[in-house]
Formats: structure tokens, sequence, C-alpha cells
């Protein structure tokens, strides 16, 4: 299990939270692939902690199915399968399209430059190469989205879906540019759509926004 020497560790965080960060980070990276039997005492090592943090936050990662834990044996990293895109994509345009055909009818044109500020930022990570901040950003701006939305149900059922699609999110994120282009304007298009307070259109361009890439990612997977 080859782990990076040159990573940047988080500040002001517990040993407990460091760990869990870096080791969701390099489950979604591919850094840990898929199926990957990791080790807590080469973990701790690489981290400077020691292995009860890594063991706690195993427990996490479990909670949010990215690893299993077989107590005396061994923690692997869960498998990612090809059928999930379609079940997680599809479930998560509904909700996401959900909240915007909300957040049409309430946004304020402050919140609509957030937004805009937001798939600049978006585009130039994409520009620059770096997919992981990419995908970052551009969960910024659908959850801003579902937070002006006020539906808490949305907000929930996203955030536990979200932690899974960022697995295959990264690899989309990962094409050339011409295919990640896409999204910026998805998003433009958004953009306008609450500009003009339709809800209707809101709710169709996010919706595309995420069945395209779940298209795209089942047939390059």
């Amino acid at each position: 299990m080859p782990i990076p020497k040159n990573f940047v560790s988080p500040v002001r965080m517990s040993a407990k939270e460091r760990a869990f960060s870096q080791i969701q980070r390099w489950i979604i990276d591919g850094t840990l692939q898929p199926g990957e039997k990791i080790i807590d005492a080469e973990l701790a090592e690489s981290l400077a902690v020691s292995r009860t943090p890594i063991r706690e936050a195993f427990q996490l990662l479990e909670a949010q199915g990215l690893v299993s834990m077989h107590p005396g044996k061994e923690t692997k990293v869960t498998e990612i399968e090809r059928g999930d895109i379609l079940n997680m994509y599809s479930t998560m345009a509904a909700l996401q399209s959900l909240a915007a055909e909300t957040t049409a009818a309430v946004i304020t044109p402050e919140q609509i430059k957030r937004l805009r500020a937001i798939n600049l930022d978006f585009a130039d990570c994409i520009r620059g190469d770096d997919a992981y901040l990419a995908m970052e950003v551009d969960e910024q701006f659908h959850n801003l989205i579902v937070e002006l939305s006020r539906n808490p149900y949305v907000s929930s059922f996203s955030a536990s879906l979200q932690i899974h699609i960022r697995r295959f999110k990264y690899v989309f994120l990962k094409q050339p540019i011409a295919e990640t282009q896409t999204s910026v304007d998805e998003h433009a298009a958004i953009i306008e759509a609450f500009e003009q307070r339709d809800g209707k259109r809101a709710q169709e361009i996010m919706k595309r926004n995420f069945i395209r890439p779940m298209q795209e990612l089942h047939e390059l997977l």
C-alpha cells in the first residue's frame, strides 16, 4: 500500500479528524484502490499519529460505506459497482432538480452573484487540471442551491449520497477539458434560469447536469 509522503496535512484538526479527512481523500482520488487492504500501522506512520485515531477514522469511514472492517482480520476499501452509478446519480438528480426549482422562486441577486463566482472558480480548477479541487468547488455550487431551497430532507439525503458520488465524480472531472467544460456551461444556464425566476428550466438543466455525467461515466467505466 504505497502512501504518499508529500501530501499537505490539514491544520487545527484532531488526530482522528486529520486521519479521517486524509484517508477519505485517498479513497476518493484512488490512492487507495477499491478492494485494497489498508493497514492501520502503515497509515499511522504516514500520518504521524497513533493507531487509535486511525481505527477511529476507520469507524467513521465504515459508517459512510467507504471501508469495510473485519475486527481481528482486515479493513478494506469498499468496491465500487458500475451499476451504482445509475442508482446514485438518478437519485441525486431528482433531489437537486427539486432544490433548483424551489430556489428559483426565492434566490436573491446577491446569491446569484455568489453562484456565478463559484462557477468561475470551478472553471479555473478545470483549466488548471485540479480534479479534486474542481470536485469540491462543484459541490459548493450545488450545496448552496440546496441550502437556499430550505428543504432539510433534500439537504440530508444529498449530503449522504454526495460522499459516494465523489468517487465517481473525481473520475469524471479527470477527463479532458472539452468533456468537463459542459458542466460549467450547464451551471451558467442554471444561473440564467434563476435570474429569470424560471423554476421549470432550472429544474430541467439541473437534472441534465447529473444525468449527462451519469451516462458518460457508465460508458467510461
